[in-house]
C-alpha cells in the first residue's frame, strides 16, 4: 500500500515546528522514521502534515550536565550505540541498544523517537524509567520536563499534548565506582518486540554490598515499569535475598495477554528475568571491581 496524501514540512526552528505541531491536531512530527513510515503505508496512520524536525540543531547532541547525560531527541540509536560518555556514564543505555531493532533501523531511528512512541516492550523507555530519567520537553510555554514514570501512560501514549515536543532525555549518571549492569529479554527472534524483559543496575561498596540499585520490566503491561528492590540495599544481592524480593515486589505487577503470550506467562517470565538481570548485575559490577583492583 502506499501512504495516504500528506503535507510535508520542514521547520527552521524548535518554536515554529511546535506552532505547526499546536495549530493541526493532525500533524505528527518525524524524524527517523522507523515506525510512523511502516504506519504510513499501511495507512494505520494518516496524518494531515509530516513535521520533519531531525535537522533542528536545538534536539541534537549529547552532553554531560551536574549527575546526567542528556541525549538530544534526534540522536541517533546507532551513534548512542557507539558513544564513549553514554558507555562509561549510563552503561543500561549502552547494553540494551544492540537489541533495539536491527542495524539497519537503528541507523535511522532515533533515541527521542523512541521515547515518544511508547512501545510498552522497547527498550530506551525501560532504561529510562528503570534509571528515573527526565523526558524533556519544548512547549507553549517554554522547556519543561518530567520523570520518565509520568511521561509513559499507557502502550503507545505519553502525556504529550498537541504542540508539544520531545527535545532530549536527561539519563542520571551515577557516581559509585563500582556500578554493573544486567539485561535480558524474550522474544521469538532477536530484535523483534520483547515478550518480556528485565534491566537492573547495581553499585556496590569495596565490601562487596550492594549502595544503590534499580530494576525495571518491560513488554509485561502497558508500559515499562520500575520495581522497588531498595531493600536490597545493604546485602551482597546473594541468590535468595535477590529471589524473596524480587517475588515479594512483583506480586501485584499488571501483565497482559494477547496472541504472543498470556499475562501469567509475562509475569512468570518477568520475575525469572529480573533475579537473572541482578545477578547479572552484581556479577558485572565485581567483575569491575577486580579490575580495578588490578
Amino acid at each position: 500500500m502506499k501512504p495516504a496524501p500528506f503535507e510535508y514540512i520542514r521547520p527552521q526552528s524548535l518554536a515554529e515546528a511546535c506552532a505547526l505541531l499546536a495549530e493541526d491536531e493532525d500533524a505528527r512530527a518525524i524524524a527517523g522514521g522507523q515506525t510512523l513510515v511502516p504506519m504510513l503505508a499501511m495507512r494505520l496512520a494518516r496524518p494531515a502534515k509530516l513535521v520533519d524536525i531531525m535537522r533542528l540543531p536545538e534536539l541534537a547532541g549529547i552532553r554531560p550536565e551536574a549527575g546526567a547525560l542528556v541525549v538530544g531527541a534526534t540522536t541517533r540509536q546507532a551513534v548512542a550505540e557507539q558513544d564513549v560518555l553514554i558507555r562509561t556514564q549510563v552503561p543500561t543505555l549502552a547494553r540494551v541498544l544492540p537489541w533495539v531493532g536491527h542495524p539497519p533501523t537503528r541507523n535511522r531511528g532515533t533515541v527521542g523517537g523512541s521515547i515518544a512512541n511508547a512501545d510498552p516492550s522497547a527498550e530506551i523507555p525501560l532504561v529510562a524509567v528503570t534509571l528515573g530519567a527526565e523526558i524533556m520537553l519544548a512547549t507553549a510555554d517554554g522547556p519543561s520536563s518530567m520523570p520518565a514514570d509520568d511521561f509513559f501512560i499507557g502502550p503507545m501514549l505519553t502525556t504529550i499534548a498537541p504542540g508539544e515536543c520531545v527535545t532530549a532525555v536527561k539519563f542520571p549518571v551515577w557516581s559509585h565506582r563500582r556500578i554493573g549492569v544486567g539485561f535480558f529479554e524474550i522474544s521469538a527472534r532477536k530484535s523483534d518486540f520483547a515478550f518480556a524483559s528485565a534491566l537492573a543496575q547495581v553499585a556496590l561498596d569495596d565490601d562487596g554490598r550492594c549502595v544503590e540499585i534499580a530494576l525495571g520490566v518491560g513488554g509485561v503491561g502497558d508500559r515499562a515499569l520500575r520495581l522497588d528492590v531498595s531493600s536490597l540495599i545493604g546485602t551482597r544481592l546473594d541468590t535468595a535475598a535477590v529471589a524473596e524480593v524480587v517475588h515479594a515486589v512483583s506480586g501485584d505487577m499488571e501483565a497482559s495477554s494477547d496472541l504472543h503470550a498470556s499475562a501469567a506467562y509475562r509475569r512468570r517470565v518477568a520475575i525469572t528475568l529480573s533475579k537473572r538481570a541482578i545477578e547479572q548485575a552484581r556479577t558485572d559490577a565485581s567483575a569491575r571491581a577486580l579490575k580495578g583492583a588490578a
